[in-house]
């Protein structure tokens, strides 16, 4: 599959016949892609779907009664879908800035699906909803497990399970808050909430697609982008790790792109 630059800011449309080079420099990208997985992953994330969604159900049980009889709860609630929206800020900025595509477990299933999807933004939306959500599920599972557990054996786990409902009930939907906002028309529901900010939105998201990619990383609701962007808090943060460890941020990133550019560059054009 090619992709074709429709103008000088950046890779716009993909065109899987197309070869003729683009308007600014006649360069052709040709892009990587998801990978694929076996059987038995999918099995596994499907198996985590599954025990994630039975979770968070028990724990939706287990709450609503609070929040019914306090409604002042939601507020604990909302701190946990703050939690959820930073945190997906921070592992995508991790993913973005640091560590190789080979490194163990975290390289193809965590660092290259970032990387391939800035060069190749369109090939999220073929994935299905199982193989989009497996690995967060998975993630959730020993934190809702947790949660309900505590909520039992502590003097604080209600509202322990009122923030844990804020943050593992949206966080577990992040892949997918986050696939909407790639989709040209989503359904009218999803539009009524990305236009009213309870999820993540087309026109915030799009910020982290413009170059150098270095803004917007939170992709839950995108709630958190605004103040980290103004503070500079990833930057900083940056500034802060090369210091201490003497590792230039985007090493291997700016590596994947000029890889796969580079391939672009040999690949012979047909007319």
């Amino acid at each position: 599959m090619m992709l074709q630059s429709d103008s000088c800011g950046g890779l716009d449309r993909i065109h899987p016949e197309r070869s003729s080079g683009s308007e600014c420099d006649g360069s052709i990208v040709r892009l990587p892609g998801h990978d694929e997985f076996s059987p038995a992953t999918r099995a596994f994330e499907i198996t985590s779907i599954l025990v994630a969604s039975a979770l968070l159900a028990v724990l939706v049980f287990r709450t609503l009664p609070l929040i019914v009889g306090n409604p002042a709860w939601v507020f604990v609630g909302l701190l946990g879908v703050l939690l959820a929206d930073f945190a997906s800020g921070l592992i995508h900025w991790f993913a973005d800035t640091w560590g190789h595509e080979t490194m163990p477990i975290l390289g193809r299933r965590l660092l290259r699906p970032f990387r391939v999807h800035h060069l190749n933004p369109k090939d999220f939306l073929r994935r299905d909803f199982i193989d989009c959500n497996g690995d967060v599920a998975f993630l959730q599972i020993p934190m809702l497990a947790s949660t309900l557990f505590l909520m039992e054996h502590t003097s604080w786990g209600g509202a322990l399970g009122v923030f844990g409902l804020g943050l593992c009930g949206v966080g577990l939907f992040t892949n997918q808050f986050h696939l909407w906002a790639h989709r040209a028309s989503p359904a009218p529901i999803i539009r009524w909430l990305q236009d009213r900010g309870l999820i993540l939105g087309r026109a915030e998201h799009r910020r982290h697609h413009r170059q150098p990619h270095q803004t917007a990383y939170c992709i839950t609701t995108g709630w958190c982008n605004g103040p980290l962007d103004r503070i500079g808090f990833f930057p900083r943060l940056e500034r802060f790790i090369t210091r201490c460890t003497g590792i230039p941020p985007r090493a291997d990133y700016h590596g994947f792109v000029s890889q796969h550019r580079g391939r672009a560059g040999n690949h012979p054009h047909h007319h």
